[in-house]
């Protein structure tokens, strides 16, 4: 990589890491104060919290074409605003009243002397509304940024029409997959009540109605009968990008050609003929599907969407095999009205890798133009690269990144198909991968504020956030401090990780008085404490969790307790620091004589001894309640005992942290063999967890792409704000690897290649003032910025 794009990269990332204050600084600073001119607006005569669809309107002159127009906008649910006929802004980003989001955007590219309009599709989906999307009402607001753009402010003055052509399908979701499946409804359209242009300046919005005022905006910190508190948008706006599907894998009625999947030429469904077409994107993917047609009144359309199909037994199987197998999945509902180039587009985005076509036409043929893709997420970038001799690394490396960014929008998703919710034990995954492939931190600190805001009085988080229904996960809590102490190591961001340290206390503080002082563990604990979807564990809780004294959590709290220490004492936060230190001691010692069972050299998953997992002796080793000069023994049985319950794909990344630990990570590339079976059942995102598995794409299943890096690689920081860096390679069987990873200084590039059992040539460069350390073999090379070739 030439210098030119270290240097760029460099200035990217010092980018990246302040956009929220950059969007603060657009942002006209009256508005933060709370001197908003705007007022928010609704539909008349509506029931406020209902569903329903409303087009809003506001056409206005300017004498000639502005070098900026920046405006502030948001809406409740949702809003796609255009400007004269053309999409410039989605949102709001997801959050919660509190922290009620809204864009800045500058709409002077899309601006004309003379006439223009401002349009805004605005969304409210009641109570059909995804769980990931808290709601007040009804509600749009846009605020002209300075006294020039004030002309568009919305008020009376604004248009607005109620779309009838809506209604909410596909709502039984759940009962017809047989799974917790809370994404929102589907989308049925009737095309003869839909106002087509009307987000068009020549469209005539005479006979709709004005728009009525409602409420008063209100910034963070001001107000005194807020309807939502507004806050600056942090995160980028989503990527949309084409996407082709890929093959016709099964048609009944009319042939489709693979001409018409590359969009050059059309399909035409006769009269009174029934079609269906399962069409395969070839991989899994998160889009706005988008079906362009002419004619066909009367006609039905009916967009099936599925990860995978199903055989008559409600079994996967192998992902590419259709024959036998059906599409059971959520789906829109579109009905031509026999106009010219008509585009139905969902409300929200689908995920799917099979897209099936169901079609009635009536005395109309229907004229398909066009079917495809608008591909959609968070705008991750892959800034990392990992090669090695083992090519099938790559597949494994390149399904893991898909995996990834699948389950990044506005929030980290556990999985897009399902769920579409931010867990804490999901997510300190996706924000390792994401600092360590991307370079990217904007949606990491978006997602430790959503968990910051979410907690209870009692102290805890909730364990998934934004949600509209309240869940909480005790052991997600600590996740949330590993996942700011994962941060604090990677970034310098003193005063933004700072303001966390009250919340830290309060989990911390209210696990401190659920520990039975007779055995020093935890005691029982209520809420849902949720370890792994191991088949041992009912319903994802080890043994001791609801009860009493589980080695699990004790020893996560201690894991947790160990990681808080090392934070609070660099806030200088002495006493804290200390004593955090003592309870972890007192724990770690407690749990050990409690469960270790000498005899089987493993941690049991209670002090009663009848019960056993790898889950137990995994925490025991990362928290050194198991004395280190065991570790290698204790792992040694966790690898090959198959009577210890077994960790799952999410815990195996704790797995992997405690082979680490042990001074085992070497073993690692053996055994990636969960990764390279999910490959070989046709899967092109990595599951929930084995078979019969519900999501086939899951975030916290895309480890590898953190671990090549991390623990291949060895990659680390070892200081906070990685200003030094670790390399501690564990190739394992691999004889080369070449890698490069982002670094908010620049690039960290790694070039290894054994030279015999044990030798090793090396070629490692650090960005400007990162210092660090080389080990292997247990020997060290002290590193310096700059690019360094030895061999050891």
């Amino acid at each position: 990589m030439n210098r030119f794009y270290t240097i760029a990269l460099f200035f990217l990332c010092l980018s990246w890491r302040h956009a929220d204050a950059r969007q603060q600084e657009l942002v006209n600073q009256e508005l933060l104060q709370n001197h908003w001119t705007a007022r928010w607006i609704t539909c008349p005569e509506i029931a406020p919290r209902d569903y329903g669809v409303y087009h809003f309107r506001k056409t206005f002159d300017i004498p000639a074409i502005p070098e900026k127009f920046i405006i502030n906008v948001t809406a409740d649910n949702r809003y796609r605003l255009f400007v004269n006929g053309k999409a410039v802004s989605s949102g709001p980003a997801r959050g919660d009243l509190y922290n009620w989001y809204f864009e800045t955007v500058d709409i002077a590219p899309f601006l004309v002397s003379g006439k223009n309009v401002i349009a805004a599709l605005v969304w409210n989906m009641g109570t059909y509304a995804p769980v990931a999307q808290i709601s007040n009402q009804t509600g749009f607001l846009l605020q002209g940024n300075s006294e020039k753009e004030q002309l568009v402010n919305t008020n009376n003055s604004w248009k607005v029409l109620t779309d009838k052509a809506y209604k909410p399908c596909s709502t039984d979701n759940g009962a017809r997959l047989k799974a917790y499946m809370v994404i929102g409804p589907g989308d049925e359209v009737d095309g003869a009540l839909y106002p087509w242009n009307w987000e068009k300046g020549e469209f005539d919005d005479s006979s709709w109605t004005h728009s009525s005022e409602m409420a008063s905006p209100a910034s963070l910190g001001y107000g005194t009968d807020n309807l939502w508190t507004l806050v600056p948008r942090n995160i980028p706006q989503m990527e949309e990008s084409l996407q082709r599907l890929k093959e016709v894998r099964r048609t009944d009625g009319v042939p489709v050609s693979q001409a018409f999947l590359n969009g050059k030429e059309s399909l035409t469904i006769p009269a009174n003929t029934k079609v269906s077409i399962l069409l395969d994107q070839s991989y899994n993917t998160v889009a706005y599907p988008q079906l362009l047609v002419s004619k066909g009144k009367g006609a039905s359309i009916k967009l099936s969407y599925a990860e995978t199909l199903f055989d008559n037994n409600g079994r996967k199987g192998n992902r590419n095999v259709v024959e036998g197998k059906e599409l059971i999945g959520n789906y829109d509902i579109f009905k031509p009205d026999g106009g010219r180039h008509r585009l139905f587009r969902p409300l929200w985005l689908r995920t799917y890798r099979y897209l099936q076509l169901d079609i009635m036409t009536s005395e109309e043929p229907l004229e398909i133009e066009d079917l495809y893709g608008m591909y959609t997420g968070y705008p991750f970038k892959e800034n990392a690269h990992f090669s090695s001799d083992d090519a099938s690394l790559e597949e494994i490396w390149k399904v893991g990144w898909r995996t990834a960014r699948l389950c990044a929008g506005e929030t980290y998703y556990d999985c897009p198909y399902y769920e579409q919710l931010q867990y804490e034990a999901d997510t300190r995954i996706q924000a390792l991968i994401s600092m360590y492939v991307a370079g990217d931190d904007r949606l990491v600190r978006k997602a430790l504020l959503d968990f910051h805001h979410s907690r209870v009085p009692e102290g805890l988080t909730q364990g998934r956030y934004p949600s509209n229904r309240l869940q909480v996960i005790p052991p997600f809590s600590l996740w949330w401090i590993s996942m700011v102490h994962d941060y604090w190591m990677l970034r310098k961001d003193d005063a933004f990780i700072e303001q966390f340290l009250m919340g830290m206390m309060s989990v911390l503080d209210w696990y401190e008085k659920q520990i039975d002082q007779e055995k020093k563990m935890l005691g029982p604990m209520k809420w849902w404490n949720f370890v792994d979807y191991t088949d041992v564990f009912p319903n994802g809780v080890p043994d001791g969790a609801t009860d009493g004294n589980s080695s699990v959590i004790t020893l996560q709290y201690v894991y947790t307790l160990q990681q808080a220490a090392k934070i609070f004492e660099y806030y200088h936060k002495s006493v804290a620091a200390q004593h955090y230190k003592n309870l972890a001691a007192e724990l770690a010692v407690g749990t050990y004589q409690q469960c270790f069972d000498i005899q089987k050299g493993v941690m049991a998953n209670t002090p009663e001894k009848n019960a056993y997992s790898q889950h137990a002796s995994i925490m025991g080793i990362l928290t050194e309640a198991i004395p280190t000069a065991a570790h290698k023994k204790t792992m040694g049985r966790v690898l090959n005992d198959s009577s210890l319950g077994p960790a799952t794909f999410y815990y195996r990344f704790y797995l992997t942290q405690a082979m680490k630990k042990a001074g085992m990570a070497d073993l690692y590339y053996d055994h990636l063999t969960p990764w390279r079976d999910m490959l070989k059942t046709g899967l092109t995102t990595f599951a929930e967890k084995p078979d019969p598995a519900r999501s086939d794409c899951h975030a916290w299943s895309a480890s590898p792409n953190y671990d090549f890096l991390a623990t291949i690689c060895g990659v680390m920081p070892s200081a906070p704000g990685f200003a030094k860096v670790r390399i501690e390679p564990a190739l394992g069987e691999l004889k080369q690897v070449n890698a490069v990873i982002p670094h908010p200084k620049g690039e960290i590039k790694v070039f290894l290649k054994r030279t015999n059992k044990k030798g090793l040539e090396a070629r490692v460069t650090l960005p400007a003032d990162v210092q660090g350390e080389f080990i292997w073999d247990n020997k060290k090379v002290t590193l310096k910025a700059g690019e360094q070739k030895f061999s050891i």
